[in-house]
């Protein structure tokens, strides 16, 4: 730890802070502008950052929830690798998920950053990638059973020596990928971002010197790490509990009960998945990294969810969970879908804390980024895979209706795509997307947020889909007496008017008018529904949210809309 090795005056420590949150928001813009997969400059599938010689994350652009918390394991795995083999102008590739990753479509880049022949800092981007290779177009298989079958996995490799690409690395990118000319593009579009990182950091070391822009990153981590504790301190001590259910791996459809037990004595919180499920043969499995990762995403959101994130909010936390459930995947385990696992981790833990600070944590979400991956060839005969996250319904709190149509909590500041890129790039036409009034949500004084409907209607030949739906069965939670909130589903209807209904489904082939239909659920209301107050009825009866007879049936009333 670096804490009082040099002191700071306050006016330099700001603007060290805010060239940090800069130079990480400049990153992200690079990426977006330079990278040539839609899924990354629209979707903005990526996350950059910035951390310290030990691995602590001191800066990170807002971006993938989910990416960000894995940021310091990734460089620490790193570290461990390579040690003081490292060079100025070497870069590191690492998309393991058993070293602190996620999945294997997501490229780690990380680039140390010298001062006067030391490293003085490390910068990241983490992207996803459209293919790397395995057994399906995108590489994700849902029914995938080992990680070999979810494509190319490159576990801390130099892809840059001494600032010269290496070429043989680019080789091995190039032949195991569907799309090489894409995902070298990308690959140039995040060494881009780092080495802009590379170039601030430098400028602030020259202005105020390395040994002062070291303590201003240890007086920012100290700083955050004050404050959570705070928070927390302000909490009653106690073990609040929260259980769940995984609605199956893709590989089966059991159910998987998930429990969390959270524990807050004096300022500091442990978050124990003990009695988790070992892993299971489908890809929802997510490793250690992904589950902290998870964690941290909601303690952040209990103890400063305003404020820039970086380590120091974190080191009040203890994640506890023995290896090899399925929070804790080791090497063969598919972990393809770890965002289906990991979101259920976050979500038990916003169960377990939603009554200590319900004006943070609402009812229960829709939860699942309901992913569909739709691949074949256009027009021109060329290859293309589509990939979307999709938004739905939150939950309510004491005191709002919940939000709808919103990203799930796993990806943060991303987007859907607009239907004019999706109808210029892809044999695709949107056919339908607008609230999922049909599904319902949550009853309560306060209802869930809406879910929405997307259609997709295929206009070329030889087009397959596959995707991975959580909650089609157990429905996000109500609180203090709501509804539970509406179930997601993935639905085709097939030219001729036959409708079929998929949860986690590994291979569908459709032909041209077939429709790709995804519906994604309703937030949990809070609150006894038949205190909702009339004119609130009345409002959602007017705007085509509820229909008269709903109203009735839940809530005893259709207000002034009668």
């Amino acid at each position: 730890m670096l804490s009082g090795t040099r002191t700071v005056d306050p006016v330099t420590q700001e603007i060290i802070e805010g060239k940090l949150m800069a130079t990480v928001d400049e990153m992200g813009l690079v990426m977006a502008r330079t990278s040539m997969s839609p899924v990354i400059y629209e979707i903005l599938d990526f996350a950059c950052g910035l951390l310290t010689t030990d691995g602590e994350l001191v800066a990170q652009m807002n971006g993938i929830t989910l990416f960000t918390g894995t940021f310091g394991f990734q460089v620490r795995a790193l570290i461990d690798r390579f040690g003081p083999r490292l060079v100025e102008g070497d870069i590191l590739l690492s998309n393991d998920p058993y070293a602190g990753g996620t999945h294997s479509c997501d490229f780690a880049i990380v680039k140390p950053i010298f001062v006067d022949g030391r490293i003085v800092a490390y910068a990241i981007n983490v992207a996803h990638y459209l293919d790397v290779g395995g057994s399906v177009p995108g590489s994700l298989a849902p029914n995938a059973t080992s990680v070999f079958q979810e494509g190319l996995r490159l576990a801390g490799v130099r892809v840059v020596r001494a600032g010269a690409f290496d070429d043989d690395i680019l080789h091995i990118i190039a032949e195991n990928v569907r799309m090489p000319e894409i995902a070298l593009g990308d690959l140039n579009a995040q060494i881009a971002t780092v080495r802009v990182a590379d170039r601030r950091i430098g400028e602030l070391a020259a202005k105020y010197g390395a040994e002062t822009v070291l303590a201003a990153f240890a007086n920012l981590l100290d700083a955050s790490e004050k404050q959570a504790r705070a928070s927390i301190a302000a909490l009653p001590d106690g073990r609040y509990e929260a259980s769940d259910i995984i609605d199956g791996d893709g590989v089966s459809d059991d159910p998987i009960a998930i429990t969390v037990a959270v524990t807050i004595e004096g300022d500091r919180l442990v978050a124990d998945f003990t009695g988790c499920p070992p892993t299971v043969a489908g890809p929802i499995n997510c490793a250690r990294g992904a589950l902290q990762s998870a964690v941290k995403t909601i303690v952040k959101a209990l103890v400063g969810p305003q404020a820039p994130s970086n380590e120091g909010w974190f080191r009040p936390l203890t994640v506890i969970c023995p290896p090899g459930t399925i929070f804790t995947a080791e090497k063969p385990s598919p972990t393809g879908w770890y965002y289906e696992g990991s979101v259920h981790a976050s979500e038990l833990m916003w169960k377990a804390l939603a009554p200590l600070k319900p004006e943070r944590f609402s009812a229960g979400s829709y939860s699942s980024l309901c992913v569909v991956y739709i691949a074949g060839k256009d027009a021109h005969g060329e290859p293309f895979i589509h990939i979307e996250p999709q938004h739905g319904g939150w939950g309510a709190t004491p005191t709002q209706d919940g939000a709808g149509a919103i990203i799930a909590l796993t990806d943060g500041d991303t987007y859907n795509y607009s239907i004019e890129v999706i109808e210029a790039r892809f044999p695709l036409r949107v056919r339908r997307y607008g609230f999922n009034v049909e599904g319902g949500v949550g009853a309560g004084r306060r209802r869930g947020g809406y879910g929405v409907v997307r259609e997709y209607e295929i206009l070329g030949e030889d087009t397959t889909a596959y995707g991975s739906f959580g909650r089609t069965k157990v429905a996000p939670w109500g609180m203090d007496g709501g509804s539970d909130g509406t179930v997601n589903a993935l639905e085709v209807v097939r030219a001729g008017g036959a409708v079929e209904r998929h949860g986690r489904i590994a291979h569908l082939d459709l032909e041209s008018g077939d429709v790709v239909r995804i519906v994604s659920g309703g937030g949990g209301g809070w609150g006894d529904p038949k205190q909702r107050e009339p004119a609130l009825i009345a409002d959602d009866i007017r705007n085509g949210l509820l229909t008269e007879p709903r109203a009735w049936d839940v809530y005893g009333t259709a207000g002034d809309a009668a």
